[in-house]
């Protein structure tokens, strides 16, 4: 298929032509998103509301309803909404410009049709001026080419954090897709606990703040931007931050500390164009890791193990 090899393995995003269908996009995830935590027990660390990287686009994962079950998938090769239920049962809404209201009751109507009635929270989180999505009925943009490329980065992102996590025995995340921040993370954690956490995170309640960060942590992750970081961008922080974490040397060379977001910053380009883009995007992931262990005294040789390989379980103990 022609589309899904055009422009290269690591596809161009550029901002200011992306951003209209990726707010889109961020509320369309939102509301699938909390159909998810609807329905699901609480996690440590909010794990139980993430979407996945799939073969088509972003899943919920089984969700449970009663003795059923079910899962909804943007599909962003064929542009819909796929929900599936245990029972055989099926439903797709296409995506395409509209408003966030259409598009809301859409999915309760579908769910409630295939047996599967789900209520969930109207309000969008951590998102500037947020709209109740049944009030939300003003035109949103859609291009499809632009989801499509955002999807395409997200599966080799997805590929590449992946074998980072590989190179860690402690407590790791999976590798999953926050719809309230719009990035795909994966966090490490030291075994420690951490102090209290202020809170004030935009638009997301002081409580689910500090449950997530409970606990020391790396993170690492890719958003397509936001705010004042408009471009794609790879970033990495820890919590807390330790003294000598913003100065530590860190590549690949086009990386920086943003003082204002208190992590480091990567391009999505200078991945996108390095001559080798998975070995830059490693250099990042593993130098700001290893910031934050050695600022933070993480116990490294406890937590860290060879590279995993296909088939070859790795010698431990």
């Amino acid at each position: 298929m022609a589309l899904l090899c055009s422009n290269g393995v690591w596809p161009e995003l550029p901002y200011a032509v992306s951003r209209p269908t990726l707010e889109t996009l961020q509320l369309w995830t939102q509301i699938v998103g909390k159909v998810r935590l609807a329905q699901t027990p609480w996690l440590n660390h909010g794990w139980h509301v993430t979407l996945y990287v799939s073969a088509r686009g972003l899943t919920t994962g089984l969700i449970p309803h009663g003795a059923l079950g079910f899962d909804l998938e943007l599909d962003l090769i064929s542009h819909e909404l796929v929900v599936r239920v245990s029972d055989g049962g099926e439903g797709r809404i296409d995506l395409a410009p509209g408003s966030i209201a259409d598009f809301h009751a859409e999915v309760l109507e579908t769910l409630a049709r295939l047996g599967v009635p789900v209520e969930i929270d109207i309000h969008p989180n951590e998102m500037p001026a947020p709209i109740p999505f049944p009030r939300d009925t003003g035109e949103r943009e859609y291009d499809r080419d632009v989801a499509h490329r955002f999807w395409r980065a997200l599966v080799q992102c997805d590929r590449v954090f992946k074998l980072f996590r590989t190179r860690f025995v402690g407590k790791c995340s999976p590798v999953h897709f926050f719809w309230g921040s719009f990035d795909l993370a994966v966090t490490r954690f030291s075994g420690r606990t951490a102090p209290r956490h202020p809170g004030g995170v935009p638009y997301l309640p002081d409580a689910v703040t500090r449950e997530a960060y409970s606990h020391e942590v790396s993170s690492a992750g890719f958003w397509p931007g936001s705010g004042d970081v408009q471009y794609a961008a790879f970033y990495s922080y820890c919590y807390p931050m330790p003294a000598g974490f913003a100065d530590a040397a860190i590549m690949p060379e086009e990386a920086r500390f943003d003082p204002l977001l208190g992590e480091f910053l990567l391009p999505y380009d200078a991945v996108r164009t390095a001559p080798d883009p998975d070995a830059a995007l490693l250099a990042f992931l593993q130098t700001t890791y290893e910031a934050a262990a050695n600022a933070g005294g993480w116990d490294r040789e406890a937590l860290e193990i060879d590279e995993g390989r296909p088939g070859r379980p790795r010698l431990v103990g």
